[in-house]
């Protein structure tokens, strides 16, 4: 029998979203991957004619909770600037139909900052106690959301360029969300005597040097989906322990690691571990005598974990 899938627009996304704890889905899903029990492939790249744009598909199987499921991310030219959404639709393993098309804009955010946080409680030093971000927006404050309470930080400190010229008023919505929060004037600032760093921008190119750093810190990055973007300058792969949120995909994604690859000498077998090989302990936490790196690029299982979730919570109501 055919069925009508649960449509959940990004408000109502939101809504269900602040009722699940988002990290520990994820820290599910990663030793689902581990255990055999998921299935993650690559992105899907399709270009529109012409030039028009293309669409990204993020797909993936969660076995152990009979579904699957495919985010669909289309990126649209237009004259007036182009257009990105991002939809997820749920499917079930046992019947083959429909069960729910959400809005994915709130679940990339979630997924983007836990799964940081989740790399952030396996990697960060026992005891850290400085962390910076760099970045103010939604996703931002996301990580800062899923982070604040995994270590006993003694400082966390905010550097945003975006920040100049916002009013008071604006500055102190940002600061309300956590009373430890300081908003810094320079980069610098923020990076000083950091223990984690956490890269939480929409740029294409390294907003910090590793090797300017003043001791070795855990930096985590994002990065955004213009080609070949990248937060650190890919030569520091070479310098640094680098992770990442799966290795069968994301170096085959990230730009500082396919330019690293390219044009510096470096090989995706420098990986030390990825998040479900971190979860299951099948690969050791890194020493600090260097610096450690965390990369993620996003998965589709993340959407579809959470969706699944959103899934369960909608059919309760």
């Amino acid at each position: 029998m055919s069925s009508t899938p649960y449509v959940i627009a990004q408000a109502q996304a939101r809504q269900l979203l602040e009722q699940v704890d988002v990290p520990q889905i994820l820290r599910k899903l990663f030793r689902d991957l581990a255990a055999g029990q998921a299935v993650q492939p690559a992105q899907q790249l399709v270009e529109f004619p012409q030039g028009a744009g293309d669409f990204i598909n993020y797909l993936g199987v969660l076995a152990e909770d009979r579904v699957y499921g495919v985010k669909t991310s289309p990126y649209i030219v237009r004259s007036e600037g182009p257009l990105v959404t991002a939809w997820t639709l749920l499917m079930s393993m046992e019947t083959g139909q429909p069960l729910l098309l959400c809005d994915a804009g709130e679940l990339t955010t979630a997924r983007t900052a836990a799964t940081t946080a989740v790399a952030v409680d396996a990697l960060a030093a026992p005891h850290a106690q400085r962390l910076a971000i760099i970045g103010s927006g939604p996703v931002a404050q996301a990580h800062l959301r899923y982070v604040k309470n995994l270590r006993d930080w003694q400082s966390i400190s905010l550097y945003s360029p975006s920040l100049t010229g916002k009013s008071p008023a604006e500055l102190a919505s940002l600061r309300a969300l956590e009373p430890r929060l300081q908003i810094v004037a320079s980069r610098e600032e923020a990076l000083s005597d950091a223990d984690v760093i956490m890269l939480c921008t929409s740029s294409a190119a390294p907003v910090i040097d590793p090797l300017a750093l003043s001791k070795p810190a855990l930096i985590t990055s994002i990065s955004t989906n213009a080609p070949r973007a990248h937060e650190v300058p890919p030569h520091a792969l070479n310098e640094m322990q680098v992770y990442c949120d799966y290795r069968q995909t994301t170096p085959g994604s990230a730009g500082e690691m396919l330019i690293a690859s390219e044009q510096h000498g470096w090989d995706k077998s420098a990986i030390r571990g990825d998040l479900p090989e971190l979860l299951s302990n099948q690969t050791p936490r890194p020493a600090y005598d260097r610096h450690v790196f965390f990369r993620s690029i996003g998965l589709g299982l993340e959407d579809i974990a959470l969706a699944n979730a959103l899934y369960h919570l909608q059919r309760k109501s």
